[in-house]
């Protein structure tokens, strides 16, 4: 079976959805081939427009790439820009030469799904999509109240009627989370019967508790090389450290911890705009963004996980390494449920009243096991390929009948 998988973006240091998947399915035995564009990372962030961080730069390639990853083929397009959405100059002509059996666009509004499904008409591939947009990222994007009729009259024709027309001709939008399938259905346009809720994964070969006299030693060499006491409880953030993720909210509680005389300290890794003030705090050290595969030595090496305000995959993996994880209660909370907890987002009492919990090594080590294991059952990329595995087969096999 050969599948085209299309991406806006291929960063194949960051182990997101579009480099992690198609790994797992070509496992399978599956022919995987990924279209992406030459765009980095987060090139629509406008904290990010001014000036890209080198390590989102230097992972874009340039159009024409060909390159094999990981089992499966990258085919890097040229883009170009209409109406405030991406196109991929060549994505026709790709899929025509390919031929794929099925065809698997990771967005489910946009010009890249839309020509895929106008394409299927007579390319005769089954057609699946899907949708990442959280509740809470939806609402961020929102104009204030006396804009918001006009943009309801745009949302329904730039975003639900195209994401409709889409969904005509979709089997399956999967999402990771049930939120994000609410946003799919009640703006994108797509139809309810066709959501399918799989959850991101974790890399179960990079991402585990500690387990061995190495990954302990392992521990031991990076706090001392970052400067981590043995009685230290490290809080460690991993992402954008944009205004929307607010890391910097971490410091300050951090800093609120120490003044109270318990033994937090941070760790940072990332960049964006509130790097700097991060920073400036003593409690807390900041590293660039690094190569996913080499995070989860840090992640074994800190003590609770924090994400301030939206999902993240890296709590996932931070998870899978046996933290404690503390995240916003206005996200999907099957990431957190048994395994941390949720404070108020944005309130500085509330994190720090979640941190005081944590303070006992006890409570972290009973909540660290279980979403480990959590993480091992429900949440492996290994999960995520084989569920959608079935449905491309499934698919293939009623066009067959």
């Amino acid at each position: 079976m050969r599948v085209a998988i299309i991406n806006e973006t291929f960063s194949p240091n960051m182990g997101y959805l579009g480099t992690m998947l198609p790994k797992y399915l070509s496992r399978l035995g599956l022919d995987v081939h990924v279209l992406a564009t030459d765009l980095p990372a987060y090139h629509s962030l406008a904290e990010f427009r001014s000036g890209t961080p080198d390590f989102l730069r230097e992972q874009s390639y340039p159009a024409g790439t060909l390159r094999q990853v990981d089992g499966y083929t990258v085919h890097i397009q040229a883009h170009s820009r209409l109406f405030g959405h991406i196109r991929m100059k060549q994505l026709r002509q790709t899929l025509l030469q390919l031929k794929p059996d099925v065809v698997y666009c990771v967005l489910t509004i946009g010009w890249m799904p839309l020509e895929a499904a106008l394409l299927k008409l007579w390319a005769r591939y089954k057609f699946f999509t899907g949708s990442h947009t959280t509740l809470l990222a939806f609402e961020a994007t929102q104009p204030t109240s006396g804009e918001r009729l006009s943009n309801q009259f745009r949302q329904f024709a730039m975003r639900w009627l195209p994401g409709r027309f889409v969904s005509l001709h979709t089997e399956k939008c999967y999402c990771p989370t049930s939120d994000c399938a609410e946003v799919a259905v009640r703006y994108f346009g797509v139809q309810k019967l066709k959501t399918e809720v799989i959850y991101l994964g974790i890399d179960r070969e990079l991402f585990f508790p500690i387990a061995s006299e190495s990954d302990r030693n392992s521990r031991i060499a990076i706090r001392r090389e970052l400067k981590f006491a043995d009685s230290d409880v490290v809080c460690i953030y991993t992402g954008k450290m944009t205004e929307a993720k607010n890391p910097l909210l971490l410091a300050r509680a951090i800093e609120r911890m120490r003044a109270e005389g318990r033994s937090f300290v941070g760790l940072f890794i990332g960049d964006g705009a509130q790097r700097v003030r991060v920073a400036q705090s003593k409690a807390c050290t900041v590293m660039d963004f690094m190569d996913f595969i080499k995070l989860g030595p840090y992640y074994r090496a800190c003590d609770i996980a924090v994400w301030p305000t939206s999902e993240s995959t890296s709590m996932l993996d931070a998870a899978a390494c046996g933290l404690p994880i503390i995240v916003s209660d206005r996200i999907y909370q099957d990431h957190v449920t048994g395994n941390g907890m949720a404070y108020r987002m944005n309130d500085l009492d509330s994190l720090c009243d979640a941190l005081r919990q944590l303070d006992r090594p006890e409570q972290r080590q009973v909540l660290g096991a279980m979403g480990a294991r959590k993480m091992r059952e429900q949440f492996t990329w290994e999960i995520a390929a084989r569920r959608r595995f079935e449905d491309f087969n499934a698919a293939m096999q009623r066009s067959r009948q």
